[in-house]
């Protein structure tokens, strides 16, 4: 049986970032730093390859980031409760932020975080 695997552009899709980001975040995060990149299952040709079952790990991976400042920085509590109640309910990573994207501009008079703190309740209810 062929097993499937994603590579950078797999990835990057799968956590809705741009292929750029995954490559930066290899070459910042090295094995042996502080907070290595997950290591690829496998090498065709020098590119790298993650197995499919691993996106989990590595956007918990990403999670762990340090905060970058003003304008960016890692998720709330409650963006990370957004996130994880989405991915349950299987929505990946892009798919979940165009769900918050489109009510933020059904409902322009509510901010992100009230958007999220409304789908958290109701699917926790």
């Amino acid at each position: 049986m062929t097993r499937r695997y994603l590579g950078v552009i797999g990835v990057a899709e799968a956590l809705g970032v741009s292929r750029h980001a995954v490559h930066k975040w290899r070459g910042r995060h090295p094995g042996g730093s502080a907070h290595p990149f997950p290591e690829p299952d496998v090498e065709v040709d020098g590119a790298p390859g993650w197995a499919e079952d691993r996106v989990d790990e590595i956007e918990r991976w990403r999670d762990g980031l340090p905060g970058r400042g003003a304008g960016g920085g890692r998720p709330t509590a409650l963006q990370r409760r957004y996130f994880e109640l989405a991915r349950a309910r299987g929505f990946d990573r892009a798919e979940a932020t165009r769900t918050l994207a489109a009510f933020a501009h059904s409902f322009p008079d509510k901010t992100e975080a009230e958007i999220c703190e409304w789908l958290v309740a109701e699917w926790e209810a």
